[in-house]
């Protein structure tokens, strides 16, 4: 599948912003195994805004190795894509599924965040393809960060979010959440590898943003 046509591939998994769910480790979708990992990156609000604009504009992933590749996806697949229900501390929902069709966000380098229904291509020196499509997207005053799920190609089927946290101490948090489960009989008998893969990037993603705070000139 070429980069350019990833926009028209669904999703391969249903559970569809299950990332979100409080009992995600308890209750994963069934045939899937969850992850949870969470790591203090720093203090105060330059360290929150740092952190807020790399998530937005793929620097998490860039970060931790990753060339991403993202693709145009035309108006009428981004505007109408699906929103998941978001769910408070008690695990109620408080967000309805609906559909999207917000303002397009820009950072102050004139970069633009992402936004659900952005599609893209990742790619790592081991060779591995993983097209993927972001999901949701959380921005508020003390907490930030998104969703993607995997498309056709990808070695796993499942979801993957990165949240960060800006608490009433001042710390600042990175979470990595995520379902996932090899997409097909050959990444299945590649299963323990594919873990170990998943858990150096995962650490990875944990220190990408806890480096110096880098500030354009």
């Amino acid at each position: 599948m070429k980069v350019a046509q990833l926009w028209r591939q669904p999703v391969t998994y249903a559970a569809i912003g299950a990332t979100q769910a409080i009992d995600l480790l308890r209750y994963p979708p069934p045939g899937y195994r969850a992850i949870e990992r969470r790591m203090r990156i720093g203090h105060g609000m330059d360290r929150f805004e740092f952190a807020r604009t790399e998530t937005l504009t793929w620097g998490i992933q860039r970060n931790s190795g990753f060339r991403v590749i993202p693709t145009d996806s035309p108006a009428a697949v981004t505007e109408q894509t699906y929103v998941p229900v978001s769910f408070d501390e008690a695990g109620e929902p408080v967000v309805p599924a609906s559909t999207t069709n917000e303002e397009v966000v820009y950072g102050e380098d004139g970069t633009r965040h992402l936004a659900p229904g952005d599609t893209a291509l990742l790619r790592v020196a081991i060779g591995m393809r993983l097209p993927v499509r972001v999901i949701y997207v959380v921005d508020e005053p003390a907490r930030v960060g998104f969703a993607y799920g995997t498309l056709a190609g990808h070695p796993e089927d499942g979801e993957e979010a990165w949240t960060i946290e800006h608490r009433d101490d001042d710390s600042v948090w990175i979470t990595v959440r995520a379902f996932s489960r090899p997409a097909n009989l050959f990444w299945w008998c590649g299963y323990p590898i594919l873990r170990i893969v998943q858990e150096v990037y995962t650490r990875r993603y944990l220190r990408s943003l806890a480096g110096p705070i880098t500030v354009d000139a």
